[in-house]
């Protein structure tokens, strides 16, 4: 670790949050009755590492108006993030080009695993239960979670108390949609209710259409929808305490090709579909404080987690894709949050405890390998906001973690990780801001998948060291009422993944056969603009995001992994009530700019064609029965034939071709929402 870099940042950390801890321990002592303080507004509790630095949030009045029935629909309003497009289990989430892998992602605080396979999308979130979604783009918090080397993406679930209407005690919500073009039927049924100390909230949700078709007719193998769902939560509150269960089960399961993130139409051997099953389960305890002081405000959480990857053994001549991944995972945090005169402090530890398993039904001489981590952090994060205009959020990690290879053999590191980002408002709702992290991220372990075509002699290499990230930022920020904007430069650098070396495992010198070694390093700079503007029955916002990806200094070639060319991406909403008609109209475009050069060419890619994509709704909620809302939605209304950006297509690879993996052609959806 480079000490020259990291102290200045950690004195400042060090500096900012004992300097605030003991102004309030100061104010205390001549106040000892002075318990109870007024909280004060923060920029949405830490906003300046979200939004107003180039992140996203998606709230839930946001994804009333989407209706995502995926991850590319949930993000298709926010250039920063690209998905790649195809069957559900097949998409992976970037940010700024970084995949998701490589920020610390959550659900409801639980942490989500890595990318077992790059043929494999990134997880199995179902939007249907979501409530809200915050990126983090670049340098995160300390308290979201270990290794956060590009940023974190955090997914918030829905609850009783966020779906009860005024007054009501008990309530449920009925969906059901249809679409064409595949899309098919979507239903969920969601129950939720009060009752003394006790709220309760259970919802399921299904899907089940066809392959659907791009712009030029061409039908998608293996992208029928398949997804099922169910989402419980048990709370309990007593005497200023509450307790909460949850469990959240995901499945898709339906035929899908051997690698989803590609097409291989110029491949007789691959075009068949197979069976495919992709589950996560989550069980989580939960304990908060209903009635927090400024110096007592816990969270304690405990989880059990696993995600499985099946396809059965279709072709046992081949290591092609048939497998069974297993990722088994228990872990917990404990935190509080002081409450000072000028912000807050979080601090606490987090633990986990992950298993990793491959099944490759015995196609090489080594059948299972299974592997380990065991991480255990402290931090603390303090977010200020002060009289003289400046807003800091700093903070620090201290992580040990310990891995155990398939071949029984542990090593085990510990790392600092700091972060600083500082806000100066110079006049009325305009700010300047600067920002800075280094992360200590572990052991990175890849895409672990990558092991069930690999013989016994596959080893880690001795000096496997951990692996660490970079982020810098500087940007402006203004507010001015009813509309707001943001433009943020960005760098971000990755150093030491886990990369799976297989080139010297068919060499005839045995000191040379394939290992697990760190790679080198991934850079994602350049800059992102977002803007938006409100007038009461209304609203119109766009983004644009340049990013420039490269791989020890050259760009990134398209592959489906840890990093993607970006390029430039934009996006344009808007939104507009009409009250006489109880109607809601909208629309979004999705525009992105051509992909070409000689790198692409003399890797045998073609360039990418820009292109761009509009969608539009319209909603209208009957005045007799405000309880109801019927939608008509409209994707890819100009059938545009398209792929995103962050797909995998190339040509005359090893004697074969890989075609683009395209977006649906134009899919109209009808859909109905109840409450009762």
């Amino acid at each position: 670790m480079n000490l020259r870099r990291l102290l200045p940042l950690s004195g400042v950390s060090l500096m900012a949050l004992s300097s605030a801890l003991l102004a309030q321990e100061a104010q205390i002592s001549q106040n000892p009755g002075a318990i109870e303080l007024t909280p004060i507004t923060l920029i949405s509790g830490g906003q300046e590492n979200v939004e107003a630095t180039g992140g996203v949030v998606v709230t839930d009045e946001d994804l009333e108006i989407l209706q995502p029935t995926n991850m590319s629909e949930l993000f298709s309003r926010n250039s920063a993030v690209s998905v790649s497009g195809g069957a559900g289990p097949a998409q992976r989430i970037y940010v700024l080009g970084l995949e998701q892998s490589n920020l610390a992602v959550s659900v409801d605080g639980v942490p989500q695993g890595v990318t077992s396979w790059h043929h494999t999308g990134s997880n199995v979130v179902d939007p249907a239960f979501l409530n809200s979604v915050t990126v983090e783009a670049g340098a995160a918090a300390a308290d979201t979670g270990f290794a956060a080397a590009a940023g974190a993406i955090s997914y918030e679930t829905m609850g009783a108390r966020d779906l009860l209407a005024d007054g009501r005690s008990q309530g449920g919500r009925v969906s059901l949609s249809y679409g064409s073009n595949g899309r098919g039927l979507s239903a969920s049924l969601a129950g939720y209710g009060v009752y003394e100390g006790f709220d309760w909230f259970a919802m399921i949700h299904g899907a089940d259409g066809d392959n659907y078709e791009s712009g030029d007719g061409l039908e998608m193998d293996g992208t029928a929808p398949g997804v099922q769902g169910l989402l419980a939560k048990l709370g309990y509150e007593f005497e200023g305490h509450r307790l909460e269960l949850a469990y959240e089960y995901n499945e898709d399961d339906a035929d899908r090709v051997i690698k989803m993130n590609m097409d291989l139409y110029g491949d007789g051997i691959d075009r068949g579909v197979y069976p495919l099953k992709v589950t996560n389960n989550t069980l989580t305890l939960k304990y908060t404080s209903t009635a927090p002081t400024n110096a007592w405000d816990p969270e304690a959480m405990i989880y059990v987690t696993r995600d499985e990857y099946w396809r059965p053994d279709y072709d046992p001549e081949r290591t092609n894709g048939d497998m069974d991944l297993e990722t088994e995972s228990i872990g917990g945090v404990l935190k509080n949050t002081y409450t000072l005169g000028q912000g807050t402090i979080s601090a606490g530890l987090d633990w986990a405890y992950d298993d990793y398993s491959v099944d490759n039904y015995g196609d090489t001489d080594r059948r299972f390998w299974n592997m380990n981590t065991m991480q255990i952090g402290l931090f603390a994060q303090g977010r200020f906001e002060f009289d003289n205009g400046i807003d800091l959020s700093t903070g620090l990690r201290l992580d040990n973690q310990r891995f155990t290879d398939w071949t029984s053999q542990s090593r085990s590191d510990s790392g600092v990780s700091v972060n600083g980002t500082a806000a100066y408002e110079f006049a009325d709702g305009y700010e300047i801001f600067a920002g800075a992290s280094r992360t200590w991220l572990g052991y990175d372990l890849g895409e672990y998948g990558l092991l069930h075509a690999r013989t016994a002699d596959f080893r880690v290499a001795a000096d496997f060291e951990p692996a660490t990230a970079t982020n810098t930022k500087l940007g402006l920020n203004a507010d001015q009422g009813n509309w707001t904007g943001n433009l943020t430069f960005f760098d971000t650098r990755l150093d030491g993944l886990g990369s799976y070396n297989t080139d010297g495992q068919y060499d005839e010198d045995p000191a040379t056969f394939g290992y697990l070694e760190n790679g080198g390093e991934y850079r994602s700079k350049g800059f992102t603009l977002q803007g938006a503007y409100t007038w009461g029955s209304g609203r119109v916002g766009g983004s644009f995001t340049k990013a420039d990806v490269t791989l020890d200094g050259e760009d990134k070639l398209p592959d489906g992994g840890t990093g993607m060319p970006f390029g430039e991406l934009a996006t344009l909403y808007i939104d507009q009530e009409i009250p006489q008609y109880n109607l809601t109209v909208g629309g979004n475009l999705e525009w992105a700019g051509d992909l070409s050069g000689d790198y692409l060419s003399e890797a045998g890619f073609y360039d990418h064609s820009s292109y761009a994509v509009v969608n539009v709704y319209g909603e209208w909620r009957p005045e007799s029965h405000d309880n109801m809302v019927v939608r008509l939605g409209i994707d890819n209304l100009f059938d545009e034939d398209y792929y995103e950006r962050s797909s995998y297509v190339e040509r005359d690879r090893g004697g074969r071709d890989i075609d683009p993996l395209y977006a649906p052609g134009r899919t109209v959806t009808l859909g109905l929402n109840v409450d009762f």
